[in-house]
């Protein structure tokens, strides 16, 4: 029996809020850090209430947990859907390189996160089981595609897929945690539009270069 519509829109008006919280709480946290963020100030974005806030998430901490893990099956999730399976694995690896390189820069404030959260050495992710989760994910893609290159001689047989990885997710987010302080020693800003192409393509190149070294 279908639920009454009423009951349904107010299903959809809890999911809205709650989104609508986690979109400004992401904000706050990433502009402020864990310790300066006010679950006050997110209310008051959100024209909610700080004991509305406290039902759908129980606490400062839990929202905080909430939005890493929001941001982070974000790009666990693009990648997932990745449709590399016909591709050459080169042109597979060139593909999941330039995700990340879009994902990142299109969403600056994971890349903040993801400094705090390092900054408190990664305690609140440790007691996510949602993030623990995600490592796998993190690696599915990447590990096909390594395994396909390497059964046609084309990769090399040492390649470890969460290396690359790393290679991948280092260049992306140093582009974006260190515009500034890059800008201010070498006077280049690494979110110049007329180098992005060349910065996309190169990370691509650097990774196909050392798997097929």
């Amino acid at each position: 029996m279908a639920a009454p519509s009423s009951e349904v829109e107010r299903q959809r008006d809890k999911e809205r809020t709650r989104a609508d919280i986690l979109e400004m709480a992401t904000r706050e946290f990433a502009d402020k850090g864990y310790t300066g963020a006010r679950v006050d100030e997110i209310a008051a974005r959100t024209s909610t209430t700080k004991r509305m806030i406290y039902y759908y998430f129980g606490g400062k901490e839990q929202l905080y947990v909430a939005v890493l893990e929001r941001a982070y099956a974000a790009i666990r999730g693009l990648e997932q859907q990745l449709d590399v399976e016909h591709l050459e694995p080169e042109e597979a690896i060139r593909q999941l390189a330039e995700l990340t390189f879009d994902h990142h820069e299109a969403h600056p404030d994971f890349i903040r996160l993801v400094s705090i959260e390092n900054i408190h050495r990664a305690e609140h992710i440790a007691r996510s089981e949602v993030l623990s989760g995600l490592a796998n994910p993190a690696l599915d893609v990447l590990t096909r595609i390594l395994d396909r290159g390497r059964a046609a001689g084309r990769f090399r047989a040492d390649a470890d897929p969460l290396d690359i990885h790393m290679v991948i997710s280092s260049y992306c987010v140093f582009r974006l945690a260190n515009r500034h302080t890059f800008a201010a020693i070498f006077g280049r800003d690494l979110l110049d539009p007329e180098r992005r192409e060349q910065q996309r393509r190169m990370l691509g190149d650097l990774v196909i270069n050392y798997l097929t070294a």
